[in-house]
């Protein structure tokens, strides 16, 4: 810690920080626009200018760029004085000299770190008059809008795009006040991260495109913390929506996993929420139920019958395990097919005995030695793989704290670097799109990719399974890679599911164990392939093959799916058989697939967007997405409901009992409570009872705007706010919204 004196305040603050960041940290407004925590500074915009003192008696001072000095101890600065105030104006004057102005029909305007820099120095008056610069837009494809008029060169998008996601299809062309940020040519970006350049950029150069399809201003949406379904990483996001509807899907913040960046799946992958083909009402054989005759339907349809009931990786811990209730748990099925369960066990099991931690996607950024084995890892996990990017990147910031550089210091650190990389060694089957900064790479067929890991274990460790039979050329590749794992302070494993090897698994696992018997401090990390893979491999539950082979067999003669498609987990033909001897298929679902095609009757069960529920993620984290609106609002003949609702309704309706899990923490507190693994669920976020300052947490922000205007096709009297039972959280602009106290 350092002690830091800001306009005559002694504050404590990090002294391994840049001044900016640490005042930031303070809640002090400084204006700034290159500078990201993430990316570090360069000083490019010259904004964040302050005042720095000799000591307490200099009077005169020198003008300093915040981002690019350091926070030492002792440190005289001032944020108001007169002198820094008009340079930060001034710096904000020129920057707008050829800005377009263009707010009322921008698509950042309201949320747009330009306009808020701007108020915060105080410029309200344009004196430039003289004719703009301007610049032709290009097609950057479907993602990404492209409006280069609004740029004001901070170069924070090219240091994302190039230098932190390793994109080589954006550059800045041009020389002194006259650049561009682009492609080469019009075409799409590239890059799997493309999508943070809509968060990076400070302005509206670069844009959401798939927004701006249904455009509304942020503050006309209602936002919900969540979990990205669209793979087994468990990134944070912020849906937003609007009219019944996700229009766009922010970053949200969580230093342990994704941090400030998403990959382009996670998004803009949520347009099957927004699709009109969903299934809105129950369904029996194509006629519209309601809710009571949905249930006694389903009830009278499984009445008597031997159910199996088939759960799903994309689904919440809480519905898997109201389904496993209605049948019993020894006619559950995970309804994963049966060689991936047993792989996704394997890890389980390994992960669990391990004597290496499960690294945070964090974590992953912070070894120095890094082998992959098998994996294609920005297929399987972007954002790890986007954390392996940097942590190969270290050695230039491991090279510069020996000459005593500070890590944010962006340009230094690279030029000290000079394209020094940590080692990084692929063992895939095919190309992949982290081979550019890999030290080696091999491509073979999976049982060799295999051959080889054992032999890096057994090169670490000659105690561990010697392997026989390899060429002389892959027994050098695996001791290169041995030498490079011991001589790091922190190796790390990478290996996974996704080329259906359990040897790859073990492999990886006989590493781990002998990097420890080395006393290595390093990580083992196994990727999964679904959103709740691994929640639902703790859960339990056989495979999908035993449950159609129970049905096939006549074991069974009634299945009830949830939110899965069966004909994507194995074979056609086996599936047509099940679905064939089965005299009942009931399926909650919120897509149309082709399994609830085949079914008599179709529960609409809710997606991320309009429910709750618990997901684990590949490193056996536990987290929370919560309801972002509810669909009935707009429309009262949606019956949508998370799948949990559904199954327990149709086990009181079948058993003619009263329902008892009335709201979400019930059902998860049962479904921890049946399993030692998933005691910890509970706690994944807070309960329906917390509040801060006797308030529930508004969804809406203060300023959202015609709520009165929303139903008025419908009818002028406007009815009472959704109330949310299951959360924290309120369906409302009323509520907590954050701190409204003056700043210390």
């Amino acid at each position: 810690m350092a002690t830091i004196h800001v306009d005559g305040k002694a504050l404590e603050v990090d002294g391994a920080d840049n001044l900016l960041q640490a005042c930031l940290s303070l809640g002090l407004d400084i204006p700034y626009f290159c500078w990201h925590p993430a990316l570090g500074s360069v000083g490019a915009c010259r904004q964040c200018a302050v005042k720095q003192y000799t000591d307490e008696n200099d009077t005169r001072g020198r003008i300093v760029m915040s981002c690019m000095t350091p926070a030492t101890d002792n440190t005289w600065i001032s944020i108001e004085d007169d002198e820094s105030k008009a340079f930060r104006a001034s710096v904000v004057e020129w920057l707008m000299t050829n800005h377009p102005h263009d707010c009322p029909v921008c698509e950042e305007g309201g949320h747009c770190h330009l306009q808020d820099m701007t108020v915060m120095t105080g410029h309200n008056e344009r004196r430039y008059r003289f004719t703009k610069r301007t610049h032709q837009n290009q097609e950057l494809g479907p993602f990404i809008a492209h409006e280069m008029n609004r740029c004001i060169a901070c170069y924070r998008c090219v240091r994302f795009y190039k230098d932190y996601a390793g994109g080589t299809d954006l550059g800045v062309f041009g020389a002194h006040d006259n650049v561009y940020f682009g492609r080469v040519e019009d075409g799409t970006l590239e890059s799997e991260f493309s999508g943070n350049l809509t968060e990076v950029c400070p302005t509206g150069v670069f844009t959401d495109k798939t927004h701006s399809e249904r455009y509304n201003r942020k503050w006309d949406m209602q936002f919900s913390p969540s979990i990205c379904h669209g793979c087994s990483s468990g990134c944070n996001i912020s849906p937003g929506e609007r009219y019944g509807e996700i229009r766009r899907i922010e970053n949200r913040y969580n230093g342990s996993v994704n941090q400030y960046f998403l990959c382009d799946r996670g998004r803009f992958g949520y347009g099957y929420v927004n699709r009109t083909d969903r299934p809105r009402q129950p369904l029996a054989e194509g006629i519209k139920l309601g809710l009571d005759a949905a249930l006694d339907k389903a009830a009278d349809l499984l009445r008597g019958r031997n159910i199996v009931g088939i759960g799903s990786p994309r689904a919440s811990l809480e519905s898997n395990f109201a389904l496993r209730e209605l049948v019993g748990a020894e006619h559950f099925y995970s309804g994963i097919e049966a060689g991936e369960l047993e792989r996704l066990r394997l890890i389980a099991q390994v992960l669990k005995d391990s004597p290496l931690p499960i690294p945070t996607l964090r974590e992953v950024e912070e070894h120095d030695a890094v082998f992959i084995l098998g994996e294609d890892v920005t297929q399987t996990a972007a954002r790890m793989a986007l954390g392996l990017r940097q942590s190969v990147k270290n050695k230039a910031e491991d090279m510069a704290a020996a000459m005593k550089v500070q890590p944010w210091l962006d340009a230094a650190v690279k030029n000290i670097g000079q394209h020094e990389l940590n080692p990084l060694f692929i063992a895939s089957l095919t190309d992949t799109r982290l081979d550019d900064i890999a030290e080696e790479c091999v491509h073979a067929a999976p049982d060799d990719l295999a051959r080889i890991g054992f032999a890096v274990a057994h090169a670490i460790d000659p105690s561990a399974p010697a392997v026989v039979g390899l060429d002389s050329e892959a027994l050098e590749l695996a001791e290169r890679i041995a030498v490079a794992l011991l001589e790091a302070k922190r190796p790390l494993i990478v290996s996974g599911a996704s080329l259906g090897s359990n040897a790859l698994i073990e492999a990886a696992a006989n590493i781990a164990k002998a990097l420890k018997l080395r006393d290595k401090q390093g990580s083992l990390s196994l990727i999964v392939p679904e959103a709740n893979s691994m929640g639902l491999t703790l859960f339990g539950g056989d495979s999908v093959d035993a449950a159609l082979q129970a049905v096939i067999s006549g074991q069974a003669d009634a299945i009830v799916v949830l939110e899965n498609d069966l004909f994507t987990r194995v074979d056609a033909a086996t599936v047509e058989a099940a679905l064939k001897a089965a005299k009942v298929v009931i399926v909650a679902d919120h897509q149309k697939t082709a399994t609830t095609d085949r079914a008599h009757l179709v529960l609409p069960a809710a997606s991320f967007a309009e429910g709750d529920g618990t997901l684990v993620s590949q490193e056996g984290r536990a987290q929370r997405f919560f309801q972002v609106f509810d669909p009935t609002y707009l429309d009262a003949s949606i019956l949508v409901h998370e799948g949990w609702r559904w199954l327990h309704a149709l086990r009181a309706t079948l058993l003619n009992q009263p329902v008892d899990w009335t709201q979400l923490d019930h059902v998860t507190a049962a479904c921890a409570a049946s399993n030692p693994q998933l005691a910890g669920i509970v706690g994944a976020a807070p309960s329906a009872a917390f509040r801060i300052k006797g308030l529930k947490l508004a969804r809406e922000p203060l300023r959202y705007s015609g709520r009165t205007a929303m139903r008025a096709n419908i009818s002028v009297h406007e009815p009472r706010m959704p109330q949310d039972i299951d959360t924290a959280f309120a369906f409302s602009m009323e509520g907590y919204s954050g701190s409204a106290e003056p700043r210390s």
